[in-house]
């Protein structure tokens, strides 16, 4: 994980090759529309239609394709317009408190005739790139997911992502038990011990999905539970056992955000997509899971970390103050925000508080986000969110394939992150913003597929109605 990848050189290294990967893409996708051009027109001339001439239009849905492009390119542009050389006069007018700082903090008394929405354009500079690689991967994902050589690939990095989920979990909680009980110690191979209860709340959910989706792609005899337990394969058990200590991780960080926002996402899940007369087999499935984890956490002794959970913590007051400095914030840059980036620069000057050391982030993703971007910027995502969820993430309840409990797991995993989300820092952690665009692309292909089975079963119905009249 290198440290989260919060390390300036892991996140370039992790740019570069998305970045690669995103050219190799484009550069194929290029090379498969010519190919495809050149066959269709020798076709047509033939008078014969081609069964490969409608592969690039089934790819990815447009409109959903055109809708986050527009989207994510309104923003970027947004990013872009916050580093530009403006003249002052504008400046002052689209945000007035960045033009009354920008000329308290000039040096000596020459007038700024020029200058950006930004306040440290270094660090919007940096936030820009990190952004259009998400969106580019995000935009990746979206067409390879779709096609069908993507389906294998899919499941062996999901294998990986949980692999790594259990290895973490199981060093940390090495790492806390070596430390005699102290939760703090609970971070892998992360920075912090929230960047790696982030990265759980999406790997737990997601492996309760793929555990699902395997169950029901196998076919057992209906017989006494006892019975079905002797044909569970080893790579099954493998994967439960993987969950439990995953989620015994958890319980051990002592994170009560964390744990709270896991049993938020699972419950809202399951009043969203279940069908309990149907599905509850499965639901006993994951109740059984959640039971071992608990009855785990306590045979190994985590007496001191459960009073810790049920304690109050001068973290919570802190995060007050933080909020509303930050809600300060916003107030004087509501529109286009002080710049992405730049809340570490900009904090300071609005710290009603004593603290010993630097506030970097708000602890809370929405709100640094709000105040750096402003409301036109946040708005924009938050639309991209919405349609996200309600026009694509939702149609997950037609669909009737395994495929299914992969989607509504990894859907379950971005809303947990998002409810972390309002009293951490995790969105802005580069290492669990990539897991977190992947959900995403495991979350929207089963409505695209359902979409694409729809439409060649519509388009098969009308070649038969019209081969009855020739």
């Amino acid at each position: 994980m290198a440290m989260g990848t919060v390390e300036l050189w892991a996140l370039s290294i992790v740019e570069l090759v998305i970045l690669l990967m995103v050219t190799l893409w484009v550069l194929r996708s290029s090379v498969l529309k010519g190919a495809l051009f050149s066959k269709t027109s020798h076709s047509s001339r033939g008078g014969q239609d081609t069964p490969d001439s409608g592969l690039v239009q089934k790819s990815v849905d447009s409109s959903l394709f055109k809708t986050v492009l527009i989207l994510l390119a309104l923003f970027l542009c947004l990013i872009l317009f916050q580093m530009v050389q403006l003249p002052s006069g504008l400046i002052e007018l689209l945000s007035p408190k960045a033009h009354e700082l920008r000329y308290q903090l000039r040096v000596g008394n020459d007038p700024m005739e020029f200058m950006p929405l930004s306040l440290f354009p270094l660090g919007t500079k940096i936030e820009f790139f990190k952004w259009i690689t998400l969106s580019g991967f995000f935009l990746f994902l979206l067409h390879w997911r779709c096609s069908d050589e993507s389906h294998r690939t899919t499941r062996q990095l999901i294998v990986v992502i949980l692999l790594l989920g259990f290895l973490e979990s199981f060093y940390g909680m090495f790492l806390v038990f070596r430390g005699s009980g102290d939760a703090t110690f609970f971070t892998g191979t992360f920075a912090s011990r929230n960047h790696l209860v982030g990265y759980l709340l999406m790997t737990i959910p997601l492996g309760i999905g793929f555990l699902f989706s395997v169950e029901t792609s196998q076919t057992r005899p209906a017989s006494h539970w006892l019975h079905r337990l002797s044909f569970l394969d080893g790579k099954t058990l493998l994967l439960g056992f993987s969950i439990i200590v995953m989620i015994l991780g958890l319980i051990v960080s002592g994170s009560r955000a964390g744990t709270l926002s896991l049993l938020l996402s699972l419950s809202l899940s399951l009043v969203l997509f279940y069908d309990f007369r149907k599905e509850e087999r499965l639901f006993r499935k994951s109740v059984v899971i959640l039971g071992l984890a608990v009855l785990w956490a306590g045979w190994v002794g985590t007496s001191a970390l459960v009073t810790r959970f049920f304690a109050t913590s001068e973290d919570i007051k802190l995060r007050w103050v933080i909020w509303e400095n930050t809600i300060q914030i916003l107030k004087d840059f509501p529109l286009f925000g002080s710049g992405l980036g730049t809340f570490a620069q900009i904090f300071p000057m609005y710290r009603t508080f004593h603290f010993r050391g630097l506030v970097t982030h708000a602890e809370n993703d929405f709100l640094q986000l709000a105040s750096e971007v402003g409301l036109v910027g946040f708005g924009l995502l938050a639309i991209l969110f919405l349609f996200l969820f309600f026009k694509r993430g939702l149609r997950i309840r037609s669909e009737t394939s395994p495929q299914r409990y992969i989607g509504t797991g990894a859907l379950t995993g971005i809303l947990a992150l998002m409810f972390y989300s309002l009293v951490e820092k995790n969105l802005q952690i580069p290492a669990n913003a990539l897991l977190y665009t992947l959900l995403w692309g495991l979350t929207i292909t089963p409505s695209l597929q359902m979409r694409r089975r729809q439409s060649d079963f519509m388009k098969r119905e009308s070649e038969e109605a019209d081969g009855l009249w020739k």
